[in-house]
């Protein structure tokens, strides 16, 4: 683990690349990037991706990381140049009421990850981090701030990101945590909240809200894209946490009601919705990090991104 070569001095022609979480969200959308420049990825899942959802040149692997044996046969003889960890799922279960299976789900995993990828041709390993380690700060979260999980999700993230500052101290190992914030776009799950809010806009329906006083930090999946593109090549950020957000703070009723004008209808009721155990009321980012390690700035705005959000919804 030691010995590892330059991210930007010797690399192969066409670089190789393992993208966990490689079917989801974030993953599919950075793979999609990487192969326009012909990056040869394996995407690395616990299912197979539809049909329709298949990208060209991409080898698929099925594997759940907490089943280390099957993780080490998987990625055996396999070479990466680049790691991209976006796998896991959000979920703020509590411990005793699940939470034990979520720690497991990202912090053992990413030990056996860590453990399966042949080394010394690495030149970069990329955690995908989350906002929800900083817990209940006060905003804008900047990252020298000790982190304050509440629940063993972000526990579990927390957890991932000083094993990997520890392998990067001790050992050499090139990793980087991209904390993001709240990343949405085009292609997102039905469950979340803008896909939520838009599709009971266009759909003109009545639908319950939290009262909308959080304030948040939203970045367009373009944008997350880029930063995660800029952090495999960035000397500077390994070892590092790094923010990528859109560092612009907004209320979430302010979002809803961009949604529900754009989309042409929709009734929102603020306050049916409970605010979470401990949730905090401004999540927003310092961004000079990013700017600085990665030479990276957000380009799309949340107007020009719940409009494109909203046609792609609306075309479906």
């Amino acid at each position: 683990m030691e010995q590892r070569r330059s991210a930007m001095g010797s690399l192969e022609n066409t670089p190789r690349a393992l993208i966990v979480g490689g079917t989801g969200f974030i993953g599919s959308s950075l793979i999609r990037s990487l192969r326009e420049d012909a990056y040869q990825i394996d995407s690395l899942s616990t299912s197979r991706p539809t049909e329709s959802s298949r990208i060209n040149g991409v080898r698929y692997l099925t594997c759940d990381l907490r089943e280390r044996a099957r993780l080490e046969e998987l990625l055996a003889g396999n070479r990466y140049d680049f790691v991209v960890n976006s796998g896991g799922y959000v979920d703020h279960s509590q411990f005793g009421s699940g939470g034990e299976e979520v720690f497991a789900a990202h912090f053992t995993g990413l030990i056996n990850l860590v453990t399966a990828v042949e080394g010394s041709t690495l030149a970069r390993f990329v955690q995908v981090g989350s906002s929800d380690e900083y817990g209940g700060h006060p905003a804008p979260q900047v990252e020298t701030m000790r982190e304050e999980p509440i629940t063993p999700y972000s526990l579990a993230k927390v957890a991932s990101t000083h094993f990997l500052q520890m392998l990067a101290r001790t050992k050499n190992f090139p990793a980087v945590t991209v904390r993001l914030f709240l990343t949405y776009g085009p292609g997102q799950g039905d469950n979340r909240f803008i896909p939520q809010v838009i599709n009971a806009c266009l759909r003109k329906e009545t639908f319950p809200v939290s009262a909308g006083i959080q304030y948040r930090d939203f970045l367009h999946i373009d944008d997350t894209v880029q930063a995660l593109r800029a952090a495999l090549h960035a000397e500077k950020c390994v070892g590092k946490v790094v923010n990528v957000a859109s560092g612009i703070p907004v209320l979430i009723s302010d979002v809803v009601e961009l949604i529900r004008e754009r989309a042409g209808g929709g009734e929102p009721e603020f306050g049916k919705i409970p605010f979470r155990s401990g949730e905090s009321m401004s999540l927003y980012a310092d961004i000079n990090r990013a700017k600085q390690l990665l030479s990276w700035n957000p380009t799309v705005t949340l107007e020009e991104g719940v409009q494109k959000m909203i046609e792609a919804v609306g075309a479906r």
